[in-house]
C-alpha cells in the first residue's frame, strides 16, 4: 500500500512526538497516562479543558499549546464519548476523527495516546482500531496533481511534505496491538486499492489496464486468470461482448481465486463485480451533465478486486473467487443499437431496448460463468447498476436484493458492524 500513513505502535510511557493527542471519555474521565500528564503540568490540562468548556464528547477536541512543564509543543485532547458503550466501529470512527484533528496541524508526525478509561475493549483492540480508522481517513488520491511554482502541495502523486505521514500510537501492549492491526491493515489495503481504481480516469484505466492491475494480486498469493475477447467468444459471452463492441478498447473478464480453506474440497464463495470502465450509455447516450462520474461505473469490480486483496492479506480461511467483467460502453458505428437481439452464455436471447441498461448484460454472462464453472455455495454481486436505487434509498444505504434469508442475516450483521448500511429490497 504505497503513499499511505505509517502507523507505529509504542509503549504508553515512551517519548511522544511533536504533536500529541490524548483521548478522554465523556465528562472528562482520564486514562492513567493522561492523568499523569495532567499531574506533571500542575493540573493545567484539566483547567484548560474546563476553561474551553470541553466535556469529552465524541470526536470533539481542544488544543493546548506548549502545556506547562511538559515537553510537548502541542497537546490535543480528543473526546471519546461514553467509554462504557464504545464498540469497534466507534473506535474506527474515533481514529479517523483523531487523524483529522492531527492532520489539520500540518505536522509530519504525531503521537496518539490510545487509552480510554473504563472502555470494555482490550487495549490492543482500542489501539488497532484507532490505527485502522486513521489509515482509512488518511487516504488521498494525488496521482495526477501537479505542483505549480510556490505550491506546497503534492506533485505527481507524492505525499505533501506538510501532511501527516507517521502516527505513533501509544498503548499498553504494542506487540499485541501490532498483531491485531495487521488484520485490519489488510482490509484497509483492499479498501484503498478499490478507491484508487474508482478514482482513476477512464483514459488511464480501460478494460485491458484494469485487468493488468488485477494481476498485481498475484504478489499477494491470489491466482489470476484474464479472459480476452477470443476466450470470451469461445465461451459465447455475447451478452457481455455486445456492451463493449462500440469501443476500440477490447473487453476483458478477470478471474481471481484465493485458496485459503483448510479443506481443498470446500465450496468457494463467489463475488462478481460490474466493471464498466466508462458508461456513455452507448447509442442511448446519457445527458452530458454529470457524465464524468461514469468513470466510476466499475465500482463493483473495484470492490471485488479490493476484497480479494484483503482476503489474501488476512490469509482468510476460505476458498473465494472474484470475477469482474470489464467493458467500455461507447457509441460508434459498431455499437449495439436499440432493438438488437443478442444471445447470452446461458443460451437465452435478449432484446436490447436501451443500450444504457448495459450492466445487466455484463453481469448475466459473468454470473452464469461463475455458477457453471465454480459451483459456489453463494454468490454476492456488487454493481453500480442503476441510479434509481438512490431515488429509493438516498446516498446512505446500498440496495440489497437477496433470495436467501440466512445470507441476508449475515450481510445485515456485517452491515451493522461496519457502518456500511444496506437495505433489503423486495423480489416479489
Amino acid at each position: 500500500m504505497s503513499d499511505r500513513l505509517d502507523v507505529v505502535f509504542s509503549p504508553l510511557n515512551a517519548a511522544t512526538e511533536a504533536v500529541t493527542a490524548a483521548l478522554t471519555a465523556d465528562d472528562l474521565v482520564l486514562g492513567a497516562r493522561l492523568k499523569d500528564l495532567n499531574q506533571k503540568s500542575g493540573g493545567a490540562l484539566l483547567k484548560a479543558a474546563e476553561a474551553a468548556d470541553f466535556k469529552g464528547k465524541a470526536k470533539s477536541a481542544i488544543e493546548i499549546l506548549a502545556p506547562a512543564k511538559l515537553d510537548i509543543q502541542r497537546l490535543l485532547l480528543i473526546g471519546a464519548g461514553k467509554s462504557t458503550s464504545i464498540a469497534d466501529l466507534d473506535l474506527t470512527m474515533l481514529g479517523g476523527a483523531a487523524f483529522g484533528h492531527l492532520a489539520a496541524r500540518k505536522c509530519s508526525s504525531a503521537s496518539l495516546i490510545a487509552e480510554i478509561a473504563d472502555c470494555p475493549e482490550k487495549p490492543e483492540v482500542i489501539a488497532a482500531a484507532l490505527g485502522y480508522g486513521a489509515t482509512l481517513r488518511a487516504y488521498a488520491f494525488k496521482k495526477y496533481l501537479t505542483k505549480r511554482d510556490g505550491d506546497e502541495g503534492a506533485a505527481n502523486g507524492a505525499s505533501s511534505s506538510a501532511g501527516l505521514q507517521r502516527l505513533v500510537i501509544h498503548t499498553a501492549d504494542p506487540d499485541k496491538a501490532r498483531t491485531v492491526f495487521q488484520r485490519m491493515k489488510a482490509v484497509a489495503e483492499g479498501v484503498c486499492m478499490a478507491r484508487d481504481l474508482v478514482n482513476e480516469p477512464a483514459n488511464a484505466l480501460g478494460p485491458v489496464e484494469f485487468a493488468e492491475r488485477v494481476r498485481e494480486l498475484e504478489q499477494a498469493g491470489v491466482e489470476v486468470e484474464i479472459l480476452d475477447v477470443p476466450a470470451l467468444e469461445a465461451l459465447k459471452m455475447n451478452s457481455l461482448l455486445s456492451v463493449g463492441q462500440g469501443s476500440v478498447r477490447p473487453s476483458r473478464v478477470a478471474v481471481m481465486q484465493w485458496h485459503g480453506a483448510k479443506s481443498k474440497r470446500a465450496k468457494p464463495v463467489c463475488f462478481v463485480g460490474k466493471g464498466v470502465v466508462f458508461d456513455t450509455g452507448g447509442i442511448s447516450i446519457k445527458p452530458a451533465a454529470g457524465m464524468e462520474d461514469m468513470k466510476g461505473d466499475m465500482g463493483g469490480a473495484a470492490c471485488v478486486t479490493g476484497l480479494m486483496l484483503a482476503l489474501a492479506g488476512r490469509k482468510a480461511n476460505v476458498n473465494a473467487v472474484g470475477l469482474i467483467g470489464c467493458v467500455e460502453n461507447m457509441p460508434s458505428g459498431s455499437a449495439t443499437r436499440p432493438g438488437d437481439i443478442v444471445s447470452s452464455m446461458s443460451g437465452q436471447t435478449i432484446e436490447i431496448l436501451n443500450t444504457d441498461a448495459e450492466g445487466r448484460l455484463v453481469l448475466a454472462d459473468v454470473l452464469w460463468y461463475a455458477q457453471e464453472r465454480f459451483k459456489p455455495k453463494l454468490i454476492v454481486d456488487l454493481a453500480t447498476l442503476t441510479g434509481a436505487i438512490m431515488v429509493a434509498l438516498g446516498k446512505d444505504y446500498a440496495g440489497l436484493y437477496c433470495n436467501d434469508d440466512k445470507l441476508y442475516g449475515d450481510l445485515k450483521s456485517a452491515s451493522d458492524a461496519t457502518g456500511e448500511k444496506v437495505w433489503r429490497m423486495p423480489l416479489d
